[in-house]
C-alpha cells in the first residue's frame, strides 16, 4: 500500500500512538472494509480498519456504537480513534485475540445479552445514524416503534430494493405488509432496548478465558427481539445461549411469528448489498408474512 506509512503517521498523530509501518499483517473476514493488525513500538497490537475516505462517517458511527455498547458488561474492542485523509478513512481499535466460542461462553453470552437489553432509552432509534454493513441505517428517534419499524427499517430497505431492481411481487407484498404492520403489535408493545443491531454469529467471539466479545455493531435502541431474531438468521447460536437468555428474561408470546418480520430487514439489506438469491428469500418471507397474522 503506497500511502500506508503516511496513513500511520496520521493515525499516530490523531491517536497518540507510535504504530510501526512494517509491523502490519492483513486480517481476513470482512466484506466491507480492509483490516490489518498493526503493532506499536512496545509490541502492543491494534486492529485498524480502512476504507475509502467517503466512509469516514461510517467509522465515526462505529466508534460511537462501541462506546454505547460499553455501557453493558459485555466486552467490546476499545475504540481508540478514527479519522480520514487522502485516500483513506480509518478506525483504530484495541486488538483482541479471539477464539471460537465454547458452549459455556454461549451460555454466558446469553445471560449477558439479556442484561444488556435491560439498558433502555426513552425513544426508539439513536442519537445519530449509522450503517448496517455499508447501507445507511436511519435512526431518527421516535416513541412509536411501529412507525420506526415501518419508516426507518422495512420501508427504507424496500425503497432501496426498488431502486436496485426488485420486481412487483416483492414491492406489492412489501406495501401490503407496511399497510398492516399495526396488526403485529395489537397485544405486544416493546420497550427501547440497547441493541447490537447486527448480531449474527460472525460478530461475536470469546477471549481465551471464555469472556464473550461483541464487535461490528449497528447500534440503536429498539425491540430486543430484533437481536434475538438475527441470531437465528444464519444457522442460529448454540441452544444454551437461548436457554440462558430466557432464564434471565423470557421472550414474549408471539416472538416466533415476529421473528421473520424482523429478519426481513436483514435479508432485504443483503439483497441491496450483494444481490443474488437474497431477493428470492425476501420474496418468500414477504409472501408468508402478508398471509398472517
Amino acid at each position: 500500500m503506497a500511502d500506508y506509512a503516511e496513513l500511520l503517521e496520521q493515525v499516530n498523530a490523531t491517536a497518540g500512538t507510535n504504530l510501526v509501518p512494517d509491523s502490519s499483517m492483513g486480517v481476513a473476514g470482512g466484506d466491507i472494509n480492509q483490516a490489518v493488525q498493526v503493532f506499536d513500538r512496545n509490541s502492543r497490537g491494534y486492529f485498524l480498519k480502512l476504507n475509502d475516505r467517503h466512509f469516514a462517517d461510517m467509522f465515526a458511527a462505529e466508534f460511537a456504537g462501541l462506546e454505547e455498547l460499553s455501557r453493558s458488561a459485555i466486552r467490546v474492542p476499545e475504540p481508540i480513534a478514527f479519522g480520514s485523509g487522502d485516500p483513506f478513512a480509518w478506525l483504530l481499535l484495541e486488538w483482541l485475540d479471539l477464539e471460537p466460542p465454547t458452549l459455556l461462553a454461549a451460555e454466558t453470552f446469553g445471560t449477558m445479552l439479556a442484561d444488556m437489553h435491560r439498558i433502555e432509552a426513552d425513544t426508539f432509534g439513536w442519537t445519530r445514524d449509522n450503517t448496517i454493513g455499508r447501507t445507511p441505517q436511519k435512526n431518527k428517534q421516535t416513541s412509536d416503534w411501529i412507525a420506526f419499524l415501518r419508516d426507518r427499517r422495512l420501508g427504507y430497505q424496500l425503497q432501496l430494493a426498488a431502486d436496485n431492481g426488485a420486481g412487483g411481487s416483492v414491492l406489492d407484498a412489501g406495501a401490503e405488509l407496511l399497510d398492516n404492520l399495526d396488526n403485529w403489535f395489537s397485544t405486544y408493545s416493546p420497550n427501547p432496548s440497547l441493541l447490537h443491531g447486527d448480531l449474527w454469529g460472525g460478530n461475536w467471539g470469546m477471549l481465551g478465558d471464555g469472556t464473550p466479545v461483541i464487535f461490528d455493531p449497528a447500534v440503536y435502541y429498539g425491540d430486543r427481539e430484533t437481536d434475538i431474531a438475527m441470531t437465528r438468521l444464519f444457522g442460529g447460536f448454540d441452544s444454551g445461549f437461548y436457554q440462558a437468555y430466557a432464564a434471565v428474561w423470557p421472550l414474549d408470546e408471539g416472538f416466533e411469528a415476529r421473528q421473520d418480520l424482523y429478519n426481513l430487514y436483514h435479508v432485504l439489506n443483503h439483497y441491496n448489498l450483494f444481490g443474488g438469491h437474497y431477493l428470492a428469500q425476501a420474496d418468500r418471507m414477504l409472501q408468508s408474512l402478508v398471509a398472517q397474522p
